[in-house]
């Protein structure tokens, strides 16, 4: 595992509210995975100002390390006040059960 890769994803995590590493960026999601999770945190009443995203598929180094760093395999991947989330389904079911709105509503 690259130490350097791990620590720009770290700081990307603990110094943003909200974090999604995604295909694309939110203007212009590149996969329907990625799209679906942008859309959910828009039906949040997450700000594109504090929204911050990282195209996965500009650097080789943060989409593999971002796998290994949370444990999970795929991408989107959001974080939100430096905790891991999950991926567009689970961010589908918390937004449905309404856990997700509250997750994120105090950043707004």
């Amino acid at each position: 595992m690259d130490t350097t890769t791990q620590q720009r994803i770290d700081d990307l995590v603990k110094n943003n509210d909200v974090v999604l590493f995604m295909k694309g960026n939110a203007s212009f999601p590149m996969c329907g995975f990625s799209g679906r999770a942008v859309q959910i945190l828009k039906a949040c009443g997450v700000e594109p100002r504090s929204l911050t995203t990282v195209n996965v598929l500009d650097d080789e180094a943060i989409r593999q390390g971002i796998k290994e760093y949370s444990q999970w395999p795929t991408i989107p991947q959001l974080y939100v006040k430096g905790e891991f989330v999950g991926g567009s389904d689970i961010m589908m079911e918390m937004y449905e059960s309404g856990e997700l709105q509250q997750m994120v509503g105090s950043i707004a």
